[in-house]
């Protein structure tokens, strides 16, 4: 009975954080039907209603709210003790889920998780890329990467790459045909290809200093994206002129088929940190991820 109530519950959080069926069937490796007769198990026997369905959504209730703060702490800190000992007995393992945004993952992240995954096989990693402001405690993250600057004031945050910068660029024949830009103003006469922010909706207002003091250009142009690397693929097409971390393009500018301007105007910015909560005891998988990542003093 008692091993039954767990993996109902274990079910029901799972579908409560993903708020979709599907989603959660696919994490927890189970069919919808097994998960949905899960649910309805443990509705019974509670004889409560945890989840309201509708075609389109899933909603937790009152009670299932009530369950979701008082149990998933505790079986959490369980989980955490059955790991520890684990690790005891010289076996580093457990399970790692982390939200990254897109940029972060492919330029900062992936080069050291390659020998990171090589050396502790039995550590399963999970990366999430969404280019969101995600609530990582409320969804279940053991952590995140963002850019320093956007850290929320009550986390643990651990620097993992250098200062960045954004480049405006575009290919020579573009800057052939429309001219070179000297001021960030004039980057309104040129086709800028935009972002949409996940977060917010709106166009990206791009950035740049003077005298110190951070001003934004709010700029039009033919195309929209939502997807950094199409934006490069656009760009590297001659369709038009946009901005980058500087790293994402520097082949492309070492071999001369993108061409950088403004760079005066354009000054270096926080990095990218690991973030976590502060209250969160961490297994010896997490710690060993931390070390892998962290920045050299």
């Amino acid at each position: 009975m008692l091993k039954e109530n767990f993996n109902e519950l274990l079910c029901f959080f799972a579908v409560a954080r993903e708020k979709s069926f599907t989603k959660a069937a696919g994490k927890l490796g189970v069919t919808q039907s097994a998960l949905s007769h899960s649910i309805k198990v443990l509705e019974q026997k509670l004889q409560t209603r945890l989840l309201i369905r509708t075609t389109r959504s899933v909603a937790v209730t009152d009670v299932g709210a009530q369950i979701i703060a008082r149990l998933e702490p505790r079986l959490n800190e369980l989980e955490q003790t059955l790991q520890y000992l684990l690790d005891r007995n010289g076996v580093v393992s457990g399970h790692i889920r982390l939200s990254v945004g897109e940029h972060a993952a492919c330029y900062v992240l992936w080069p050291k998780l390659e020998c990171f995954l090589k050396t502790y096989p039995q550590i399963n990693l999970e990366l999430v890329i969404d280019n969101h402001f995600v609530d990582i405690v409320r969804h279940g993250f053991d952590a995140g990467v963002r850019l320093g600057e956007s850290i929320e004031k009550d986390m643990v945050a651990v620097q993992i790459s250098d200062e960045m910068r954004m480049v405006v660029v575009a290919t020579p024949a573009y800057f052939a045909s429309h001219g070179l830009p000297t001021h960030p103003t004039e980057l309104q006469h040129h086709q800028c290809i935009n972002l949409r922010l996940p977060s917010a909706g709106g166009i990206y207002q791009w950035e740049f200093e003077q005298a110190g003091k951070l001003f934004r250009v709010k700029l039009g142009g033919q195309l929209i994206l939502n997807h950094i690397g199409l934006r490069k693929n656009a760009v590297l097409a001659g369709l038009g002129i946009s901005c980058f971390p500087e790293d994402m393009v520097a082949p492309e500018l070492a071999s001369g088929k993108l061409v950088s301007v403004l760079e005066q105007w354009s000054p270096s910015f926080p990095g990218y940190y690991l973030y976590y909560p502060s209250r969160k005891q961490h297994t010896q998988a997490f710690r060993l991820l931390l070390s892998a990542l962290r920045m050299p003093l």
